[in-house]
């Protein structure tokens, strides 16, 4: 009897634990509104301010990113580049280039010279979730970090964008950042 009860609070356990790692899902946001066009929002300038907060919430970086983009069709599909150059608060200087590409409808993969393999993207409604592995340098040694990236449209200017950042399995911290389009 007391086999099965452990048993049973074990499974119950473990699917709580899985259920708590989980994140929503894009298709949940495909009816708000405004909806996000990665080609229309990420199209000029784009200023976005930014903050690194470790596992604990406090603040450990505040950065500031100006964005130069714009979209061109290649063999029928739409590819971006997003040309974006950091600044943080301790006075260092980072650039990366993203290469967007727009697979069908809502399905976007990237590339930029720091991020392992491709980003895959989904994007619904006012909704685009991002994941990707990034080769981060912290103190002369490359981790290779996992993002789970969502940004969310607020109005036309504005979006907003929350990444989880973790490396086998366990959080390290997050970035917040608010994009401002000129």
């Amino acid at each position: 009897m007391k086999l099965n009860i452990y048993r049973t609070l074990c499974v119950v356990l473990c699917g709580l634990l899985l259920t708590s790692c989980s994140s929503p899902q894009v298709f949940l946001y495909a009816n708000e509104k405004p909806a996000l066009d990665l080609s229309e929002y990420f199209l000029g300038i784009i200023d976005a301010y930014g903050i690194f907060t470790d596992r604990s919430g406090e603040v450990k970086k505040r950065f500031t990113v100006l964005i130069k983009a714009n979209w061109t069709l290649v063999n029928g599909k739409k590819v971006g580049i997003l040309d974006e150059s950091f600044e943080y608060s301790d006075g260092t200087k980072q650039k990366r280039v993203w290469t967007l590409t727009e697979q069908s409808p809502g399905k976007f993969s990237g590339k930029a010279d720091d991020v392992v393999g491709e980003a895959q993207g989904d994007l619904a409604g006012n909704a685009l979730n991002w994941t990707y592995t990034l080769a981060l340098p912290v103190d002369g040694t490359i981790y290779h970090v996992q993002f789970n990236d969502w940004m969310y449209l607020i109005t036309p200017k504005v979006m907003l964008n929350k990444a989880k950042m973790s490396k086998f399995g366990v959080e390290l911290g997050e970035v917040t950042l608010s994009f401002y389009k000129r």
